[in-house]
């Protein structure tokens, strides 16, 4: 009944809260509410209405446990290169957050990893686009959906690094192709107010710098 109630909180209330959740409990999820959420996912459009949509919910640990080496070796070596981060710094709290996600990948419940069936070409920018565009609203149905009912989630690319692995991980035919994971899990903390630039700093009108008056 809880889930219900929180799978009808308004729509704009559950965009106005969304944001990355990183720090998730290990607590379980239950397998009916995961596809209850990817369920919502399906209703995305997808390009000429293919449908072609793959998602993968990853449960066991030791699947986990490679997903997780994947996704620590990037962080790794980033982290060898110098930058200056100032302390309590917005910048510092996300690498904070991310860093405490890679630590504890294994623990987190569950992560979902949203792929795409057919052929992949990268040029020209029109193909990629197109291609990607089929999956990208179905992962914010997702994320929203997870949002509704007080579910952590994040959209993370950082183990895509190495297509081959993941596809040998996950087992995918070379004619599926990951396009993004979701952890998944009750979350560390509590959803709240966002903050975000106002829509007259990121909007133009006809032509790049023509800004509507706030």
């Amino acid at each position: 009944m809880e889930v219900q109630t929180g799978l009808a909180m308004p729509l704009s209330e559950a965009m106005e809260s969304q944001r990355a959740i990183r720090r998730l409990k290990p607590d379980p999820v239950d397998d009916a509410l995961v596809l209850r959420l990817i369920d919502l996912a399906l209703r995305a459009p997808t390009g000429s209405n293919a449908q072609n949509w793959e998602f993968i919910v990853v449960k066991d640990p030791k699947v986990k446990a490679r997903l997780a080496r994947l996704n620590r070796l990037p962080l790794q070596l980033y982290a060898l290169i110098p930058r200056k981060v100032p302390p309590g710094s917005r910048r510092q709290r996300i690498m904070d957050a991310v860093q405490w996600q890679a630590d504890h990948f294994e623990e987190i419940p569950v992560v979902v990893v949203a792929c795409l069936k057919g052929r992949r070409l990268p040029f020209p920018h029109v193909l990629a686009a197109s291609y990607y565009g089929s999956i990208f609203p179905a992962v914010q149905n997702l994320l929203l959906a997870a949002r509704a009912a007080n579910l952590g989630a994040a959209l993370i690319t950082i183990p895509l690094w190495n297509l081959i692995s993941m596809r040998r991980i996950l087992g995918l035919p070379r004619r599926v192709t990951p396009c993004a994971l979701i952890p998944l899990g009750w979350p560390r903390g509590r959803y709240g107010p966002t903050t975000r630039k106002r829509v007259h700093e990121v909007v133009s009108f006809d032509r790049f710098g023509n800004r509507a008056a706030p």
